[in-house]
């Protein structure tokens, strides 16, 4: 095992005079198929996610992103939550359908979101030596309410990653993680397909239910 950690923290390449890990390529191969197979609601980004989860757990610890790291262990017990949701939904034989966040929902969601921000950056701040504890606590708890909302296929589940995304590229790159930062740039994109293709999925799916 201890093999294993070290090959993954060892340098794939230098470009530049910068060295790439291979946790951090293969975190950019696998985390770019898990974003553009959940834009397209193929059950596969799930296990591929688990495996992204466990390549950035080793490579946040090391760039001391602590929350971010905190955040590859619930996604990776959120991912499974997800799997389970999409292979059976709470309604026997009736599919999972993209639905909006309701005005109840938003009200947790942003309760929640104040309070894990605080709660967070108070523990990187008191316990670690982390160098950017509110952005990277932001990082943490916003992706959190994401992939809830994205287990349970809520519309505005992509305005949450995309909130993610413009937080995590300039904090990525004062880390010198700049594979990451092309990559979170290529899943801003792709959250940006996302939001498009679940829009226009629920535009049609009244349709398909009278049919």
């Amino acid at each position: 095992m201890l093999d294993v950690l070290a090959s993954l923290r060892s340098p794939a390449f230098t470009a530049w005079g910068i060295a790439t890990s291979w946790a951090e390529l293969l975190g950019f191969i696998s985390g770019a198929a898990c974003v553009w197979l959940v834009a397209r609601q193929n059950i596969w980004t799930w296990p591929i996610g688990l495996v992204n989860n466990a390549l950035f757990f080793i490579l946040f610890i090391t760039a001391k992103l602590y929350a971010d790291a905190v955040l590859q262990v619930a996604f990776g017990a959120l991912a499974i939550y997800g799997w389970y949701r999409w292979l059976r939904p709470r309604i026997s034989l009736t599919p999972l359908l993209v639905r909006r966040t309701t005005p109840r929902e938003w009200a947790a969601l942003a309760a929640c979101g104040i309070a894990g921000i605080a709660a967070a950056t108070y523990w990187l701040t008191s316990s670690t030596d982390s160098p950017v504890p509110f952005w990277d606590s932001s990082v943490l708890v916003l992706s959190l309410l994401a992939t809830y909302g994205q287990a349970n296929k809520l519309l505005e589940s992509w305005w949450l990653w995309i909130a993610v995304d413009v937080i995590s590229i300039p904090l990525y790159i004062s880390r010198s993680l700049y594979l990451t930062a092309i990559l979170y740039a290529v899943f801003l994109a792709l959250c940006v397909m996302g939001l498009r293709m679940w829009s226009r999925e629920r535009t049609v799916q009244p349709v398909l239910q009278a049919a």
